[in-house]
């Protein structure tokens, strides 16, 4: 407490001449209106531009939980376009009158694996999340697997970069529809079997999934055709479907069950 009056004492002179100085621009600011603008306009520029740094930061350092945020209206949005027709985007929708066969949970890939030739993914949900064997899991922009295994906390899925994974597909422009499955070779290849040769098959047609099994609604998507041939018969084509989804680079899943799943099987088990 010295020190500070002994300052004041020695820079009394200074002092004075801030305080008068500061009252005398005060007086300025308030008696013209050119001054005072600019001094507002000022004073904005500077605390917003300390607010907008603030606010990148704090921006920064939320992305995490925005990306969580955008991941559960995606899956809103999912359960909205699986559980009313496939590709109906109507917005006059009665939600009272809609079968919601489908549910879907989000996820993250926590052990990714596509180097192999059967290779195995690990999520991060398992049976305390309701997660059975058997659901799909795919991403924002396309099918990525099945599940295979589950402990409480997590599960295992079978790639589609698995070359003991059949997943049933088609022409997104017909209902000519194959199995999908991968030779072992290009991670961003994999191949589509048994599409009769009087299908339409064209360079760059979308591949979707078909629809015809209890895992996967119909309609997500899978890729574009590279290239096709007949098989050694020349009854079907062989296609190599190059994946919409980067499978070196996976985190964002999202888990379906079919809530009807059971019920399918018993039925095709009874005959």
């Amino acid at each position: 407490m010295q020190q500070i009056i002994n300052f004041i004492i020695r820079n009394k002179t200074f002092l004075l001449f801030l305080l008068l100085f500061s009252i005398s621009i005060l007086f300025t600011i308030q008696s013209h209106s050119y001054h005072k603008s600019k001094f507002i306009n000022s004073a904005n520029f500077f605390t917003g531009g300390i607010y907008n740094s603030v606010n990148n930061i704090n921006k920064y350092f939320s992305l995490k939980s925005q990306n969580q945020l955008l991941t559960e209206e995606n899956k809103r949005l999912r359960n909205l376009i699986y559980n009313t027709g496939i590709n109906n985007y109507s917005i006059e929708i009665d939600s009272l009158l809609i079968k919601n066969l489908y549910k879907f949970t989000t996820g993250n890939i926590i052990k990714n694996s596509y180097h192999l030739s059967n290779n195995i993914l690990t999520l991060n949900k398992g049976t305390t999340d309701s997660i059975k064997e058997d659901y799909g899991v795919i991403t924002s922009k396309g099918i990525l697997g099945i599940i295979d295994k589950t402990t409480k906390n997590y599960a295992t899925v079978l790639s589609i970069l698995n070359t003991t994974s059949k997943i049933s597909a088609q022409l997104k422009n017909t209902n000519h529809f194959g199995t999908l499955s991968w030779d072992g070779r290009d991670p961003k290849i994999t191949q589509l079997i048994d599409i009769p040769k009087i299908a339409p098959v064209k360079i760059n047609d979308t591949i979707i999934t078909s629809g015809r099994s209890s895992i996967f609604p119909k309609g997500i998507l899978i890729g574009t055709i590279y290239s096709f041939k007949l098989d050694d018969a020349e009854n079907y084509y062989e296609i190599n479907i190059k994946l919409f989804n980067d499978m070196t680079n996976i985190e964002h899943v999202y888990i379906i069950q079919n809530k009807d799943a059971d019920e399918i099987k018993d039925l095709l088990l009874s005959n």
